[in-house]
């Protein structure tokens, strides 16, 4: 093992070390996954025992896993999708250069070589990243997976006018000034035209940045860095059916109603140290009706909901008062914040105090116990979650750790953006989120309470990128406030915080920027704070991007998440996987076989 792969895995390796010891410290925050005590009900052995530990571990194949789902993932083209459960399932059809670990908790975070045959040589002034592929690596068809296939797929990220949706953090670090548009657009003879990805063989992919960043790797874990063969892409229409280069392949899709996968029986184990491959089929069935979802989990015809946000209030009634059930359930701190975005170009909130008023007049209590109260997680206070690196729990600007609405407070809000009567809004939510919804309801009646008068505009949640991502929409449609949550895209403050609010990612489609924000002093903090190899010292950065963000008054933190989740007890390999903030769904298998 060379210096240079050495100081690649040290990288990684002190970076989870000292987030670990950040989140575990004095502050009393936990890392993703960590322990989270009940707040009430019957004892049970089996309950939470995914967080630190594999439940039923076992190397039996066959049966058919049935997942399942309340709403459609984004989209299933891997340049695309950006829903948490979407990455966590692209797994099952795609290979990256580098995957999380499958271990339980903290350890999970650890970026281990997938497709690459080894940690990738990094030059001294940390600008080249040199890989070698693993013999044996294949597509459905039996081709060979090669590194242009790979360098192919990261070009399509670049594609945002026909392919937005996704991240775009590839695009922002390997772009030399070159403006490449895309293969579509590209009048490279082979269409591999992106100058800054060379592959001088078909076993080498060499990536050269135009400026060191520390978190480049965590950047190839994602599904966007995954092999597509030119000849079987499909532009906009891959998103219907990806080709696989992975243990499973595509046998059928209903958009949202059903996704079928099978084996993919061109994928060879000896290739591949992460997937287990143990099911004959997984099934991914998709409803709209949540409560119909949990019953059909209780009653055992279904395996997993993988959106894994938590069962409804009917369900976590049942679970928490019968030990059996509860003996299969686990309730996660998930590594995501719920908030509410405020549009501060949709008038009156291109005024501060009009924000503020917002703020202030947020019901921090009501609109938590809307989701579910202690069982959805406990109050925020900032926009970064415990589970990052430079969080603090205890930074408040805003006094919502209180626990109760500020009605004087908004209204002298009101006042001072020239609104003293209050003002009319519209709130964006995602029909097939039931908490959500009740979440908007609740905050519709504290904004009410000081004359702000918000009706709500709920939506197909698989079309956010569409409807609340494309700012032009909602300029139109007066989208003032939208509720959301996020994840982590990588477990640190730029992975966290970047889409949200740095101005040079404002996208027309896919956009995450809901308040397109565009300020200078955020985005130095993360240029900073992405060029610093020392974590403790990026963290530094991203707490004042944090900071800044909450000065500006652009977002309604109402919840640090948890989530009781249901789990089938004929599952196996059952364990939470930090980087994805739920069970890892490449490692389950069914104990029955059927």
């Amino acid at each position: 093992m060379s210096k240079s792969r050495k100081l690649a895995a040290v990288a990684v390796g002190a970076f989870l070390s000292v987030a670990v010891a950040a989140c575990g410290g004095s502050a009393g925050t936990k890392p993703a996954g960590g322990n989270s005590a009940a707040p009430g009900g019957v004892e049970a052995a089996g309950y939470n025992k995914i967080l630190d530990s594999v439940v039923n571990p076992s190397d039996k194949k066959g049966g058919t896993l049935n997942l399942w789902a309340s709403q459609d993932a984004d989209f299933w083209d891997p340049a695309r999708g950006y829903y948490a459960f979407f990455w966590n399932m692209s797994r099952y059809f795609t290979r990256n250069l580098v995957t999380y670990d499958t271990k339980p908790g903290p350890d999970g975070l650890k970026l281990v070589p997938d497709a690459a045959a080894e940690l990738p040589e990094i030059s001294e002034d940390k600008l080249t990243y040199t890989f070698k592929l693993r013999d044996g690596l294949t597509f459905e068809d039996g081709t060979p997976v090669t590194s242009k296939d790979f360098k192919y797929g990261i070009e399509r990220v670049f594609a945002q006018d026909v392919l937005p949706g996704g991240p775009v953090y590839l695009k922002d670090q390997l772009d030399q000034g070159q403006n490449y548009p895309g293969p579509y657009k590209d009048k490279d003879k082979d269409k591999l035209g992106l100058k800054s990805v060379e592959t001088p063989d078909d076993k080498t992919i060499i990536f050269k940045l135009k400026k060191p960043f520390a978190d480049f790797m965590y950047l190839l874990a994602m599904p966007g860095a995954t092999p597509v063969p030119q000849a079987k892409d499909t532009g906009a229409k891959y998103t219907l059916r990806p080709f696989s280069s992975g243990p499973y392949k595509f046998e059928s899709y209903e958009p949202g109603k059903k996704l079928v996968l099978v084996r993919n029986d061109q994928w060879k184990q000896e290739s591949d140290p992460i997937r287990k491959a143990l099911p004959d089929k997984v099934e991914l069935n998709i409803t709209t009706n949540a409560d119909d979802l949990d019953a059909r989990l209780l009653a055992g015809t279904a395996d997993l909901d993988v959106g894994q946000s938590g069962v409804q209030q009917a369900a976590r009634a049942k679970i928490l008062q019968d030990p059996k059930l509860k003996g299969n359930a686990d309730l996660p701190t998930t590594g995501f914040l719920r908030y509410v975005a405020i549009a501060q170009k949709v008038p009156p909130f291109d005024n501060i105090d009009c924000r503020k008023a917002v703020i202030y007049a947020a019901d921090p209590t009501a609109m938590l116990n809307a989701r579910g109260g202690p069982y959805a997680g406990s109050i925020g206070g900032n926009m970064l979650p415990s589970t990052v690196l430079g969080s603090d729990e205890s930074y408040d600007p805003y006094g919502r750790l209180q626990g109760k609405p500020q009605p004087d407070k908004a209204k002298e809000a009101l006042k001072a953006c020239g609104k003293p009567e209050g003002f009319e809004t519209k709130i964006a939510v995602r029909n097939n989120r039931p908490a959500e919804v009740k979440a908007a309801e609740a905050l519709q009646q504290s904004l009410a309470a000081v004359g702000i008068k918000a009706t709500l505009d709920q939506y197909d949640g698989k079309l956010s990128s569409s409807v609340v991502g494309s700012p032009d929409n909602v300029h139109s449609k007066g989208y003032g406030l939208i509720v959301h949550a996020w994840g982590p895209d990588w477990p640190g403050g730029y992975g966290y915080l970047q889409p949200l609010v740095d101005g040079r990612v404002i996208l027309p489609n896919g956009n995450n920027n809901y308040s397109e924000v565009n300020d200078p002093q955020i985005n130095e903090a993360f240029d900073k704070g992405s060029a610093e190899t020392d974590p403790v010292k990026a963290a530094e950065y991203y707490k004042q991007a944090n900071q800044r963000v909450m000065d500006l008054a652009l977002y309604v933190p109402y919840a640090l998440d948890k989530a009781l989740n249901y789990r089938n007890p004929r599952l196996t390999n059952v364990y939470f996987a930090s980087a994805w903030g739920m069970v890892d769904f490449q490692a389950l298998g069914v104990s029955d076989g059927k």
